[in-house]
């Protein structure tokens, strides 16, 4: 798999998504065996770079290479300059964003709302792809709506504007997260164009990973959620398609090791205030489904120093290798 001049280990991509995808994140995802790692988008408001928040997403230190960025807004100037601004500050890809379909993002006109507007997608890529050296890419929904999938009219607009790989989540705008990912429509696209295409939307086992590339066609697959508190899912799903073999699952110890090894991860990133509040969301997700994970989650929110939400982590691991024990 190859976006411009940069060569990826696999054909495995760790999604963007705000408020997940910061920079611990993406590189445990590609210790793990993520090919690439996408950024949280970054807006096109110039007036926003200078926040505490956008600096943080511009960070990209010991981030293994390639760094790839994503930005977001719907003003073709601005978003050629947010791509020159990005790549100045370390990004290696640019990333578009017509694909989030959050309401305060398509309130704006950005994101997937933008796909109800062919011209100005077209204005906004060839702005974008005129700006800067750095390869471009591009992720989609298939669609605004059910009544308007026009994911393949949309393809062949980014092709014909020099974009070097299209994301497509399989759902349209309206559907959010809810139904079943669509991969024929995905399957579509990707017979319509010749550039790669990253099939995303409902990939959260090895399994599932190779029946979407047999079924769609695509050059790589694209996690997201399933991700969240499984970050190791890299290391199967890579595992399984280059051998065929289903690995089992880490150990518990292993586990443990990879989620404390990130709030440490999260803690030298962001220091202790902001690091003990965004931790608490990996935390819940690493627990999600583990017996006593909702008093554990209690417990850890009322936590405001390391060293408090590391000593109830600890106590909730202890009690889970304990359950572990006994049901064996």
């Amino acid at each position: 798999m190859r976006i411009g001049p940069y060569t990826l280990s696999n054909n495995l991509i760790l999604a963007p998504m705000a408020g997940v995808t910061d920079q611990p994140f993406r590189q445990l995802c590609k210790d793990l065996g993520a090919g690439l790692a996408v950024s949280e988008m970054v807006s096109a408001n110039p007036q926003l770079w200078g926040s505490r928040k956008t600096r943080r997403r511009l960070d990209h230190g010991g981030e293994r290479e390639p760094r790839s960025v994503q930005i977001v807004g719907a003003d073709p100037r601005m978003m050629a300059d947010a791509a020159r601004y990005n790549v100045d500050h370390g990004a290696q890809i640019i990333d578009i964003n017509m694909g989030c379909p959050a309401k305060k993002v398509c309130s704006s006109l950005a994101g997937s709302a933008l796909l109800r507007d062919e011209d100005l997608v077209g204005r906004i890529l060839d702005a974008v792809v005129n700006a800067v050296p750095a390869p471009v890419t591009l992720k989609i929904r298939t669609g605004w709506d059910p009544a308007q999938r026009n994911g393949i009219a949309i393809a062949r607009i980014a092709e014909q504007a020099g974009i070097q790989a299209l994301a497509v989540h399989g759902r349209t705008r309206a559907c959010g997260f809810s139904g079943s990912a669509e991969y024929d429509t995905i399957a579509a696209i990707k017979s319509a164009v010749t550039i790669p295409v990253i099939a995303n939307g409902d990939i959260d086992t090895p399994e599932k990973a190779l029946q979407v590339l047999h079924h769609t066609g695509a050059d790589a697959i694209m996690i997201g959620r399933a991700a969240q508190g499984r970050p190791w899912l890299f290391r199967m799903m890579r595992h399984y398609l280059e051998t065929g073999i289903l690995p089992p699952e880490p150990t518990t110890a292993e586990k443990c090791s990879i989620f404390l090894g990130h709030l440490q991860r999260l803690y030298e990133f962001y220091g202790e205030h902001t690091g003990v509040l965004v931790a608490r969301k990996h935390i819940a997700w690493y627990s999600k489904g583990q017996t006593g994970s909702s008093a554990c989650q209690q417990a850890i929110n009322r936590a405001t120093t390391i060293t408090e939400q590391l000593r109830q982590v600890e106590a909730f691991l202890d009690s889970a290798e304990e359950n572990v024990a006994i049901a064996a």
